[in-house]
């Protein structure tokens, strides 16, 4: 008699699905090596919350029912293996400070610059423009409070 198929689900991290049909007997590593060949050794399999590590492991062992799930996490092929011990590629330097990440403290100096243009010539400045000043003070103190506590 025929092992029965098992039908599995591998879920990508951009939330695209594909079915895979293994029998219970098949290993971790046979699975990968079906749906990712050439890939074998960057491809992370995840069930249940655990890392499968073992490639050795049958998937009737790790209890795989009819569609269960398993995510699937491919990492970007390395131009050149290291040896261990040895250091890997540099890290990328740095991201330039931008606008985004200027665009916080320049309204913080804005709102000074309004606050102490309204202590200084009162006479300028409604009732109006006051509390729309100060609603907007409140807002960006929020903004930054969550933005930074991050």
């Amino acid at each position: 008699p025929a092992e029965p198929t098992l039908v599995l689900r591998l879920k990508f991290l951009n939330d695209t699905e594909r079915l895979a049909r293994m029998h219970p007997g098949d290993t971790v590593g046979a699975l990968k090596r079906t749906y990712f060949p050439g890939q074998e050794q960057q491809v992370r399999l995840i069930y249940q919350g655990q890392l499968l590590r073992d490639d050795t492991q049958s998937l009737a062992g790790l209890h795989l029912g009819h569609l269960s799930v398993l995510h699937c996490h491919v990492s970007p092929a390395s131009t050149a293996p290291t040896a261990p011990g040895t250091p890997g590629p540099r890290s990328p330097a740095p991201a330039a400070l931008g606008v985004g990440s200027l665009a916080l403290p320049l309204f913080v100096l804005l709102l000074a610059l309004l606050w102490y243009l309204q202590l200084q010539h009162r006479h300028v400045f409604t009732a109006t423009a006051t509390t729309c000043l100060a609603g907007l003070t409140l807002l960006v103190t929020f903004v930054a409070f969550a933005m930074y506590r991050r």
